[in-house]
């Protein structure tokens, strides 16, 4: 045991051990995310890494995912993540360009989560009539809660919502309202009152 620190060796390996796994995760995390080629000095503002354990990151990462369906592509002085190319026929078919959600849904749904609760007459008024269909995915994924208020229903986010969109709730107002994704919302719901 060093008695200056009140540490013995194993800890300071259990230490050391734990952060390198963390940097392994954060190099991993973005490589993964950009889905480009990156440079050190890229890497090295993302992670906070220094270049010299971020190279030995790097080629532990390369390691790690030889065999597996993913790989470190490595071209000169950049890096990238990609899709092992035995796999690459499967992904192509899951890859169609289709999202979970079309446009459309994507702008329903951005709006509900900015001006939530709202009534659905007033969403209507503001995405028309296929915002019915849009609702009504929204409810049968879990995604909103709907409540009738007199003739309409009342809409707002359900917790799956914010599981879903990995989206932090614990603010008490709507936390979505701080967030810049939503600030078109405004010019589309002050459009179409123009309308």
């Amino acid at each position: 045991m060093d008695d200056s620190s009140g540490l013995s060796r194993e800890s300071i390996l259990e230490i050391d051990l734990a952060r390198e796994s963390e940097n392994l995760r954060k190099v991993e995390a973005a490589l993964f995310v950009s889905g480009k080629f990156m440079n050190l000095k890229e890497l090295v503002a993302l992670t906070d890494l220094n270049p010299l354990l971020l190279r030995d990151v790097l080629k532990t990462l390369e390691n790690k995912h030889k065999g597996s369906g993913m790989e470190i592509i490595q071209r000169e002085e950049l890096w990238k993540m990609d899709v092992h190319p035995d796999f690459v026929y499967m992904v192509n078919r899951l890859a169609t360009g289709q999202s979970e959600f079309t446009k459309s849904e994507q702008e329903t749904l951005a709006i509900i989560a900015y001006k939530q609760p709202m009534k659905q007459s007033i969403l209507i008024k503001i995405r028309g009539n296929k915002a019915y269909d849009h609702i009504f995915k929204f409810v049968e994924m879990g995604l909103i809660l709907k409540k009738k208020s007199g003739h309409t229903s009342e809409i707002t986010l359900s917790e799956s919502f914010y599981d879903y969109f990995n989206v932090d709730n614990s603010e008490q107002e709507n936390p979505l309202k701080n967030e810049n994704v939503f600030s078109e919302v405004d010019n589309l719901t002050k459009l179409k009152k123009e309308i």
